[in-house]
């Protein structure tokens, strides 16, 4: 395996990411909203390096490092750490009943990572996924009421806060997933969807649509290689 990284240089913080990973995505985003300085070492999932362990347990990414060799792990705590230990713009609100409201938020989402990945491995392994894409049709709605009910372009409010880049990685993936009709029936949401396109933190971190198909045809392969595709050599 590969050898283990040297200490993070002072004035940085490390993220061990991977590129195609919707959990790291959402660190990516907060880094670059803060326009925080950092690092990115990238873990190949089939194929971790005995190191990494001692990063994370079970070899879990996001980690952050910082240059005094603390580990921040699980993204949303991650995002809220980079929020508070560094300056600058603010994603998560100062007040305090709006920011549990966000976190409160963040919990009615909670099944739309799962049922995402379901329905791209059934539709991968050619397996039927309507009662999936039913299921997370009506995950959306949840959504879609809560943007009607605030009469808000956001989650948060007028402008884009840690809620949205905490949702956002999944919304960017429907498309690649194959399942961008789950939002057909939700106005709001695609409103949402289309002003989060906007975003020059969004826009920063876009993947290019063919790179991460590239991805997933050798993921469900399981080529070892996949996590390098589109890589310039």
């Amino acid at each position: 395996g590969s050898a283990p990284p040297g200490p993070v240089p002072e004035g940085l913080i490390r993220l061990y990411s991977m590129r195609f990973c919707p959990y790291a995505h959402r660190t990516r985003l907060v880094l670059q909203a803060k326009g925080i300085r950092h690092e990115v070492i990238n873990i190949n999932l089939r194929n971790k390096p005995e190191w990494y362990f001692t990063k994370h347990p079970f070899g879990k990414i996001p980690v952050l490092e910082n240059s005094k060799c603390q580990l921040i792990y699980e993204s949303v705590i991650a995002c809220e750490y980079l929020d508070d230990a560094y300056p600058g713009r603010k994603l998560y609100p100062c007040d305090s009943y709006e920011r549990a409201r966000q976190k409160m938020l963040l919990d009615l989402f909670y099944k739309v990572p799962h049922l995402t990945k379901e329905c791209l491995i059934a539709s991968r392994c050619g397996r039927e996924c309507a009662d999936l894409k039913l299921a997370l049709r009506q995950e959306f709605c949840n959504l879609e009421e809560i943007l009607g009910y605030q009469n808000t372009v956001f989650f948060g409010g007028d402008c884009i806060s840690m809620i949205d880049y905490l949702f956002w990685p999944w919304f960017e993936r429907l498309d690649v997933y194959g399942i961008a009709d789950c939002v057909n029936h939700t106005p709001a949401l695609r409103l949402w969807i289309a002003a989060m396109k906007q975003d020059p933190t969004v826009c920063a971190l876009l993947i290019d649509k063919n790179i991460f198909l590239g991805f997933l045809n050798l993921y469900f392969q399981n080529n070892p290689d996949a996590f390098d595709y589109g890589l310039s050599c």
